[in-house]
């Protein structure tokens, strides 16, 4: 193929992948010049130019130019003289900008970046990724759900802000499902049904929060049906996110039960305690605040409801840290949390085992039964000898305690930890951490 047909192929490519309106500012306008040694130069208007396909197409057009040629090229972007400069800099000019149709704005906080990945969001997160990077074009629809607090709004609002940035142009939305139901009404009392059905077929992303509000309500359930529908005949992309799957919605019609769980349904749960102690620490980073990790386990062992009330927890420690100035400690953190959360009971046997399920993803019955897999052997050991190392019990009542074990089991087990701690940084530190959190709690 000449450089002249790879070059075409590769539009052809990109035509299917970006919005239209896009393809014609910024992917049309350009030429091949030179396709030698592993190079494609490819001739643009302006330095504009350049600079808008480096940070928003370059990712896409190496994949088209992979899937054309089967080899990893490299880009280089030359300003070129053309007779198609002035039309190509007022396409550019007046390219239309991105559209929301609602009122409620993304927050610029919520992104990716800022978003902190663990066990309990990590397919979330990714699925979330994928959709903003192909929009209408993988897992469409996409249905996050989980507790209060949790991330949800911050991913589907990330969603927005990644496909702001690839997709110029981009009509889009982002609203509660409340406040679609209190628009919904208002147009049937002005008459203006019509109206607000073409505002929401027409977009090309549709982010509708806590989607649960939809029990008992008929009309918007109706009305989201089939927008839901028009939207993705239009391959347009829709995101949802609820407190519950969609079969668990009550009162929500089976049509759309079946609609909302026709693409991805992935959930969030609440974050493992690596996960409260980044996010805590990517807080204070936020607030230039200087949070020990020490400090940070203390509190993220103390608060494991949702990232809301974490969050919160750091607000109040540095709210009276520095109209105090006393000295930032765990009393002072104690402080900030007692109106957040529990009081926590005294630690004892059974909240070491729960928390060492917890740790290995196991569960209780496992550890104190007789099953013998490589997972459940080295939680049961990790649970004796921190029952031994936390609360000094005798070896005769950490056997009984799980499960009638005898003393010579729980030998092996002490002996084989220390060694796993000498023999392994790894499994010492998460020994350490975990150690530490259950201290944190006497």
């Amino acid at each position: 193929m000449t450089p002249e047909n790879v070059w075409s192929a590769v539009q052809d490519v990109l035509k299917n992948r970006i919005n239209p309106e896009a393809f014609a500012a910024w992917i049309k306008p350009t030429k091949v010049i030179e396709f030698t040694d592993g190079i494609v130069r490819l001739g643009v208007p302006n330095s504009f130019f350049t600079d808008w396909l480096q940070h928003h197409y370059l990712a896409d057009i190496l994949l088209a130019l992979k899937e054309i040629t089967g080899r990893n090229l490299q880009i280089e972007f030359v300003v070129t003289a053309s007779p198609n400069d002035q039309e190509s800099e007022k396409l550019a000019e007046s390219f239309t900008p991105p559209v929301q149709v609602s009122p409620y704005r993304l927050r610029s906080r919520y992104t990716f970046e800022t978003f902190i990945v663990g066990e309990g969001n990590r397919l979330a997160c990714a699925a979330a990724r994928n959709v903003a990077q192909h929009l209408g074009r993988a897992y469409n629809p996409l249905f996050i759900y989980g507790g209060v607090g949790l991330g949800k709004t911050h991913l589907l609002q990330a969603i927005g802000n990644a496909a702001l940035e690839i997709y110029p142009g981009l009509r889009f939305c982002y609203t509660p499902a409340e406040a679609l139901f209190l628009e919904l009404i208002q147009a049937i009392g002005k008459n203006t049904r019509v109206e607000f059905k073409n505002k929401y077929r027409g977009l090309d992303l549709l982010l509708l929060d806590d989607i649960h509000y939809l029990v008992g309500k008929e009309s918007l359930q109706e009305e989201i049906f089939y927008t839901f529908n028009a939207l993705q005949d239009a391959g347009s992309q829709v995101v949802f996110t609820s407190d519950r799957p969609p079969k668990d919605i009550p009162t929500l019609q089976e049509r759309l039960i079946s609609r909302l769980g026709s693409g991805l349904v992935v959930d969030i749960q609440p974050p493992d305690l690596e996960t409260r102690v980044a996010i805590l620490l990517q807080k204070a980073k936020q607030e230039s605040f200087d949070l020990s990790e020490e400090l940070a386990v203390y509190i993220a062992a103390r608060v494991k409801s949702n990232i809301r009330t974490l969050e919160a927890s750091l607000v109040r420690l540095i709210a009276l840290h520095s109209l105090t100035s006393r000295e930032l400690n765990t009393a002072l953190a104690d402080e900030a949390l007692k109106d957040l959360v529990s009081p926590e009971q005294p630690l004892d046997a059974n909240r070491i085992l729960n928390a060492v399920a917890e740790h290995f993803k196991v569960s209780v019955p496992d550890i104190k039964g007789q099953l013998r897999t490589k997972r459940v052997a080295l939680a049961r050991q990790t649970a004796m000898f921190l029952l031994r190392n936390l609360l000094n019990l005798s070896l005769k009542d950490i056997g009984y305690f799980i499960g009638g074990k005898d003393h010579t089991t729980v030998m092996h087990a002490l002996d084989k930890i220390s060694e796993l701690i000498t023999k392994d940084p790894n499994f010492a530190a998460q020994l350490d951490r975990l150690s530490r959190e259950l201290k944190s709690l006497t």
